[in-house]
């Protein structure tokens, strides 16, 4: 590949992905059999670390527009991949807790919000291609997380495979974050010193209704996939899907991701990116109608794989695609900081909030109440869309 930096950035979001944030849901049931903490307890874990991913997010997107972005991802990468190293010697809730806000530190500096606000500030209007690329790549970090991780837990058992993750995240994801980011920052700043305007701030996109509307509406698509995925193998255990056939069906949505990236490739030049979004708000939506319904037919369990996996791999892109579009290019790091505080205080209350209301109502519960998170999610970006819109 000519992009080398792009490959090696790839690559690293493929695998930080794997080893930290995937690891997770990976290892929920075997943390709840191991440890005897309650699925509440656990799942409040990755809510607070996606928590404090969130909040720090505004400030890591000021310092990819300050430059510092590459050594940012670099350290939080090895930073984090220590961290899932003393997560192998937690004994307590409360060091548990602890080492996962560390983790969420991490998050927000390596995971794709700051990938893609970097890319994006370095290529403006050129990011697309290479941010659909990353998604390509880092598509199978599910499929590459858990089956790994059940491989690894049957044979050593959690508190090596911990171990294992951390040390990919640090011996070979931090080397590759820092060839790829450097060499993309340093174009950046060629770019940026050479177009001195595009650091000039605009007025406060804080004020702006559209910010919000986009904010919000993607920030409920993110609580609905956190719900889904964090929750999948205990609702297939519920609805008594084999144990075995379940880790397959979730290794096969990251394959999935990348079906719906190349098949948003395929349809770019025929659909406009507002008409992806609006099918990606309707996908999802129908995605959870057939899960509920996979207990009394498994076949469908097919169906939902396909269009939450492509419906979920193509939100990855069109995020930075629209935030670019509806709300410009200056000062796009701290806009996508902004926009990602949201998104990520979505996605950190997911797990936590539907261990909730699962203990209210089970999933028979929960899985309507996604389908209204899609219609609500549309409705608030189109609302942006139509506002962004000049008459």
């Amino acid at each position: 590949m000519k992009d080398r930096p792009i490959l090696f950035l790839a690559i690293a979001q493929m695998l930080i992905w794997a080893c930290i944030y995937y690891s997770f849901p990976a290892l929920l049931l075997h943390w709840e059999r191991s440890l005897g903490w309650s699925r509440a307890d656990l799942t409040a874990a990755i809510t607070l670390a996606v928590f404090v991913s969130a909040f720090c997010s505004p400030l890591y997107g000021r310092l990819i527009d300050a430059g510092r972005g590459a050594l940012m991802m670099t350290s939080a990468a090895a930073i984090g991949g220590s961290c899932m190293i003393m997560l192998s010697l937690v004994e307590q809730l409360w060091q548990f807790y602890l080492l996962w806000a560390a983790i969420g530190v991490c998050m927000a500096g390596s995971l794709y919000e700051p990938c893609f606000a970097l890319i994006t500030r370095a290529r403006g209007a050129e990011a697309k291609r290479s941010i659909i690329f990353v998604t390509l790549v880092a598509g199978f970090a599910g499929t590459v997380s858990f089956p790994v991780a059940h491989s690894l837990v049957l044979a050593f058992g959690w508190r090596s495979t911990v171990v294992f993750f951390g040390a990919v995240a640090i011996l070979v994801v931090a080397p590759l974050m820092w060839l790829g980011a450097g060499a993309v920052e340093q174009a950046g700043a060629h770019r940026h010193s050479s177009n001195p305007h595009l650091s000039v701030a605009e007025q406060p996109f804080l004020r702006s209704p559209i910010f919000w509307c986009l904010a919000l509406g993607f920030g409920l698509a993110a609580m609905l996939q956190g719900i889904t995925l964090h929750h999948l193998l205990p609702i297939l255990s519920e609805r008594e899907i084999n144990p075995e056939v379940a880790v397959i069906a979730i290794s096969f949505i990251g394959p999935m991701q990348v079906a719906g990236r190349l098949a948003m490739i395929a349809a770019e030049r025929r659909v406009s990116i507002h008409g992806i979004t609006v099918t990606c708000f309707v996908l999802m939506a129908a995605s959870i109608a057939f899960l509920i319904v996979a207990g009394v037919t498994p076949a469908l369990l097919i169906a939902f794989v396909i269009l939450f996996g492509g419906s979920y791999g193509v939100v990855s892109i069109i995020r930075p695609v629209i935030a670019r579009n509806l709300l410009g290019e200056r000062q796009f790091g701290a806009k996508s900081g902004g926009l990602a505080l949201v998104y990520l205080v979505g996605s950190a209350s997911a797990p936590f909030i539907g261990s909730l209301i699962w203990g209210w109502g089970g999933y028979d519960l929960v899985l309507p109440g996604l389908i209204l998170l899609a219609g609500c999610g549309l409705v608030l970006y189109l609302v942006a869309q139509k506002q962004a819109t000049p008459a």
